[in-house]
């Protein structure tokens, strides 16, 4: 139930969705939704906290909290490709939420808190001299995920590079620059 009315909000926006529309596209009554969950807000709930759910388990792992802050910022990208590609439809979803309701900014400020881990790894990297001083550890949090998360606009499993070849050269473009090392 939950991917379907995942895949019904992505299409048609969470707000544009009615509860007849998601009961067409499930193949059932409004009430048979009903009886599992008490609106569409809950299902709305439960597909973000699967996208939220991933990346904060990640950050309680052992491989986000132990080493050099590059080694550790450089895990914590990676994965997030993973769990982007994992959870692409409930992560898109995620990234169109614009705090409407409870559900929303509970779930946006879930983001921040994610948002504020990424910066404080940047900001160890930089006290670390492995990132440059004169950049901003927010500012390259933004960048470093917008590149991430723009991932959901054009990509489509099945269809080219792998979770891994995609944050292979997304690591290598930002980390490494684009242009060519001296030889």
């Amino acid at each position: 139930m939950l991917s379907i009315a995942v895949g019904v909000f992505n299409e048609r926006g969470y707000d544009g969705t009615s509860m007849e529309d998601l009961a067409k596209a499930l193949g059932v009554t409004k009430s048979a939704i009903y009886y599992h969950v008490p609106g569409k807000e809950e299902l709305l709930a439960r597909a973000l906290d699967r996208a939220l759910d991933g990346l904060f388990a990640m950050v309680a792992d052992e491989r986000a909290a132990s080493g050099s802050a590059i080694d550790r910022l450089e895990w914590v990208v990676r994965q997030s490709v993973r769990i982007l590609v994992e959870r692409l439809p409930y992560v898109t979803l995620l990234l169109r939420v614009r705090g409407n309701s409870g559900t929303e900014q509970a779930a946006l400020e879930r983001r921040r808190e994610f948002d504020r881990f990424v910066s404080g790894l940047v900001g160890e990297a930089v006290a670390e001299g492995a990132i440059r001083a004169d950049v901003d550890p927010g500012l390259v949090t933004r960048l470093l995920f917008g590149t991430v998360n723009s991932i959901t606009e054009w990509y489509r499993p099945g269809r080219g590079a792998s979770a891994d070849d995609l944050a292979d050269a997304l690591l290598s473009m930002t980390f490494d620059g684009l242009r060519p090392h001296p030889a």
